[in-house]
């Protein structure tokens, strides 16, 4: 009498792709067969929602929603999709083509777990699949970043503030804690990343991590606040970089004090040897706590009269309440090229007529920024050769070279 082996169920359906029309995402049944082989399915939009509710959809991972320009009518829909994936424990892929940019932040509110444009990058589907796998492992384990409460660090606090949209605070900041946490190979310094701006930060859209009601919790309840809830508060972004991402809901800059502002930063300080903060455009309550706290302080502008205005009114309001201005450092986002003689003087004539010093020229990086910011990666892992790339990775090494005592020095 022989005894076999049972076998893996190889009809096992893992996954599915929810779609219009698949023949329409070639390339993407291309990626899911050769990362699952045959063990996943194809859903219409209707069909996806009937399916939720089978015994078998209770061994599906994720759902590979696709959905192009023709789509965008039928949003409600794919929210209720999203919503009911969600609620059975269904990871959420998003993979989108030509869809405007409030579509996918509307879809990414409702709770996809990761969006990836189509066609699709190479190996980029691979990556998402393994990042919702290892976020799985990472809930069932219940698994969060532990802070050590022994911790007594004095890290220094590095500020980015755009005087204006679109001067690249945020491409500065995370790329600038991205840097400072990677320059090193071994024991490179604790670098965390805060997103204090409440209401349009995208910190998470850049490094593609995902919004949670913790942030909300902890931060209306700062006087709670221990290392336990701070901790559980943060992200890890490739084992390397700490970050609190911006709260899931638009919130009021007002809801948090000076206070608050304070406790979040000795907490962090106390942790990490560098506190990256990317700050909202708008003056708060609290921008003085962040001021005085801060070992430098960048404020970012381009060379145009909006900038120049914003600048001036920004100035005068700091000098009006007598705070620090000795800690700003000015930094010119798509500065003139090195040889655009007529360039650099009129930033000199911008910078005398001010009646200030611009420290950082940082060149235009063009089209690679947007995209590496869509695919949510440091630019040093999508476009290290490029232009700003290399001018935030100088000024990482000069911040860590001078060490956080003489940080403003940088």
């Amino acid at each position: 009498m022989s005894s076999t082996m049972p076998q893996p169920d190889t009809s096992l359906i893992v996954a599915c792709t929810v779609s219009r029309d698949v023949q329409n995402f070639d390339l993407l049944i291309e990626d899911m067969e050769m990362a699952l082989g045959e063990n996943w399915g194809d859903l219409g939009f209707a069909e996806a929602l009937a399916f939720f509710g089978q015994p078998e959809a209770q061994a599906l991972e994720f759902i590979a929603l696709a959905m192009d320009e023709t789509d965008e009518d039928n949003l409600p829909l794919m929210g209720e999709i999203i919503t009911q994936a969600k609620a059975r424990n269904i990871k959420v892929i998003l993979i989108a083509e030509d869809v405007t940019p409030a579509s996918l932040h509307s879809l990414l509110r409702q709770g996809a777990d990761e969006f990836v444009p189509y066609p699709l990058p190479e190996n980029e589907l691979a990556e998402a699949i393994e990042r919702v796998r290892a976020a799985e492992e990472l809930a069932a384990a219940g698994a969060t970043h532990a802070l050590k409460s022994d911790n007594h660090k004095e890290g220094a606090v590095i500020v980015v503030h755009g005087l204006a949209g679109g001067t690249g605070a945020t491409t500065l900041g995370v790329n600038l804690a991205w840097e400072l946490a990677t320059a090193q190979k071994e024991d490179g310094p604790s670098v965390c990343l805060l997103d204090l701006d409440l209401q349009y930060g995208a910190v998470a859209t850049y490094l593609d991590l995902p919004r949670r009601e913790v942030v909300y919790d902890m931060l209306s309840d700062t006087e709670g606040m221990d290392d336990e809830i701070f901790g559980q508060s943060l992200l890890t972004f490739q084992d390397k970089l700490q970050v609190l991402t911006a709260p899931t809901d638009m919130l009021p800059l007002d809801l948090m004090s000076s206070d608050d502002i304070n406790r979040i930063l000795t907490m962090a300080r106390r942790h990490f040897d560098y506190v990256v903060i990317d700050m909202p455009s708008t003056l708060v309550t609290w921008t003085e706590a962040v001021l005085n706290a801060a070992h430098v302080y960048f404020a970012s502008i381009e060379m145009d009269m909006r900038s120049a205005q914003n600048t001036l009114r920004f100035k005068r309001a700091l000098q009006s309440e007598d705070l620090p201005i000795e800690k700003l450092r000015y930094v010119m986002n798509r500065a003139p090229k090195f040889t655009d003689l007529s360039g650099k003087s009129r930033v000199k004539r911008m910078a005398e007529s001010l009646g200030i010093s611009i420290d950082l020229l940082m060149p235009d990086g063009g089209s690679p920024i947007v995209q590496a910011a869509d695919h949510g990666m440091p630019l040093a892992s999508s476009a290290p050769k490029n232009p700003l790339r290399k001018e935030i990775s100088k000024l990482a090494i000069s911040i860590l070279e001078l060490g956080s005592a003489d940080v403003q020095a940088a």
